[in-house]
């Protein structure tokens, strides 16, 4: 049976995506910061690597994790920004650069970006920068990976299960149900193909 490691599977997006995976001849593993079968801290590769040496081999790596930090610009600081740029960037890209050496022949990484990379909010331009940069990772290392590995990334609009307690944020955002957002992430990641960025706006 093929093997899925969730990280974040313990949120809302998910928990959509490992009952998605449910529906598929998968094992599922889930990690995240203070729950999960596992768990991991993104900003770490010594936590990483425990994480990979921990699970072995994998077919499906999926994040739905990231910490970003959000600020007005006139109040956002070096060191606030770096807070998006370890928590949900260099997270991701350690997860792909010290993931690959454990993901088997045509496994898949699937990573997590987000809407106001395309259509910012206000006090959203740390978490925007960081999207950006994990698209375009995707995209490119896609290219490089061997054996077979395939690497898209997601960016999700506003959650409907989100809507309410956002709606002061994502103002005239039309939300999408997670379940949606979660069958794109089955999609990238058991699916065919690579250096995506699918976007479920």
């Amino acid at each position: 049976m093929k093997k899925a490691l969730v990280i974040g599977g313990s949120g809302t997006l998910g928990k959509a995506i490992v009952a998605k995976l449910k529906d598929f001849p998968v094992e599922v593993i889930t990690a995240g910061r203070k729950s999960g079968d596992y768990q991991v801290d993104m900003t770490s590769t010594d936590s990483i690597t425990a994480l990979f040496e921990s699970v072995g081999s994998i077919d499906y790596v999926i994040v739905a994790a990231g910490q970003t930090h959000y600020a007005k610009l006139e109040e956002l600081t070096p060191e606030d920004n770096m807070i998006s740029v370890h928590g949900k960037l260099l997270g991701q890209v350690n997860i792909v650069l010290i993931g690959q050496h454990y993901v088997n022949d045509k496994g898949s990484f699937t990573l997590v970006s987000g809407i106001i990379k395309d259509h910012p909010i206000v006090k959203g331009a740390s978490s925007a920068m960081v999207n950006g940069a994990i698209d375009s990772f995707a995209k490119a290392a896609a290219y490089e990976l061997p054996r077979g590995i395939r690497l898209n990334s997601v960016s999700p609009n506003l959650f409907e299960e989100s809507a309410e307690k956002y709606k002061g944020v994502f103002i005239g955002f039309n939300p999408v149900p997670v379940e949606r957002v979660a069958n794109t992430f089955i999609q990238s990641a058991l699916g065919i193909e690579t250096a995506q960025n699918f976007k479920v706006y």
